[in-house]
């Protein structure tokens, strides 16, 4: 099982978190092995599988219960108190909670997974965010919930797992100047592309930027690629080059223990 994580998230025990690649599971085919979609369409028997084995790897022997969200890469935020089953999640793409034995997981295959904690505060909050949530506001409202839990976000700690890198996502000159519109300043997170009229978004970065405008100081990018990375990485642009049918899904989890 491959499961990196983040040093400014791992010095205290009263938080475990992990960004898990693919490795590990019981999947098969296009979605070996450790595909934790539901929104896949793998087995959903797998699937479910595979979640409890990243709970038992994250949990380490602690009762636990994982909640992932129906991601629609909405700038939406929600505050978990109980958890809930697949099928029954909210259509959201951040929550934060301050109960412990609740893993919070978001599942990604080429956005930003980014996991949060106010270590002092115990309060945690996971959000995924692509470009469209990312400039939607999804990060400054996943913050948010968290202060309303009782965090501070000069002690926020927020870690951006792995993405698509720049260096492989191309896109074309409108979704530049959709960026251009919000603010000019945006400019940097693009550079010429190869083809013309294309450019390379540098979405961890912009990721990054979002996060310090939302008042996060303590950011660590893990500036991992899943599209470079096949053999340990889910990606949708990959599988999309590649006319593959269908992906799976890279999950990142964080929980406060009990």
């Amino acid at each position: 099982m491959l499961v990196l994580t983040a040093r400014n998230l791992s010095d205290t025990q009263a938080i475990a978190h992990g960004f898990f690649g693919r490795k590990g599971g019981v999947s098969e085919s296009l979605y070996a092995s450790l595909n934790c979609g539901p929104g896949s369409n793998d087995d959903r028997a797998n699937v479910v599988e595979n979640r409890r084995r990243v709970l038992e790897k994250l949990a380490d022997g602690n009762a636990a219960r994982l909640v992932t969200l129906y991601q629609i890469h909405s700038p939406h935020a929600v505050a978990v108190t109980t958890p809930w089953e697949i099928g029954e999640q909210p259509q959201a793409d951040a929550m934060a909670t301050n109960v412990p034995g609740i893993a919070l997981g978001i599942l990604t295959a080429d956005c930003a997974p980014v996991l949060l904690a106010d270590h002092d505060a115990r309060v945690i909050g996971a959000a995924h965010a692509g470009w469209k949530g990312a400039a939607g506001g999804v990060i400054a409202n996943v913050v948010k919930a968290m202060e309303k839990l009782g965090a501070s976000v000069a002690r926020i700690r927020a870690a951006i797992g792995p993405a698509i890198s720049q260096t492989n996502y191309e896109v074309g000159a409108e979704f530049r100047t959709r960026f251009m519109e919000m603010d000019s300043g945006f400019a940097h997170f693009f550079v010429p592309g190869a083809r013309a009229d294309h450019w390379q978004f540098d979405l961890e970065g912009f990721v990054a930027d979002r996060l310090a405008a939302a008042g996060v100081r303590d950011v660590e990018r893990l500036s991992v690629c899943t599209y470079a990375r096949p053999d340990d990485f889910f990606s949708f642009r990959r599988t999309t080059h590649r006319r593959e049918p269908d992906y799976g899904r890279d999950i990142s989890a964080i929980m406060l223990r009990r």
